[in-house]
């Protein structure tokens, strides 16, 4: 069993619940408050848990990777992009989207990536 992978794969599980309850009431309750069209609130909604099921599929192939080995090359998938969300928020908030930095997301990314890569060295 791999410590590393397990931890990236518990952050992201985390992180899943986290995005998917309370992230969901707190942003779909802004969004439904807003004057976007119906299609457009659809659209949010769907994106906002696309994220939720990236988050949970991290997760699982971190777990499957730490018990099964000979898998190990689905975790560069998982580190690549997470690597890359984590540096689009963090782009993106150095930019004109300081509120980015604020938000979990980097984080939760970054050190998932990170864990599975210390996991797979």
């Amino acid at each position: 069993m791999n410590w590393y992978l397990i931890s990236g794969a518990i952050i992201s599980l985390v992180g899943m619940l986290f995005h998917g309850v309370a992230g969901q009431k707190i942003y779909m309750g802004n969004i439904y408050k807003s004057e976007m069209e119906e299609l457009t609130k659809s659209l949010s909604l769907v994106s906002w848990h696309i994220f939720t099921i990236f988050l949970f599929v991290s997760a699982l192939t971190l777990f499957f990777i730490a018990y099964s080995p000979e898998l190990v090359m689905a975790a560069y998938p998982i580190i690549g992009v997470n690597l890359l969300g984590s540096l689009l928020f963090i782009f993106l908030g150095l930019g004109k989207h300081k509120a980015l930095l604020k938000m979990p997301g980097a984080y939760l990314m970054g050190s998932t990536a990170l864990f599975a890569w210390l996991g797979i060295l």
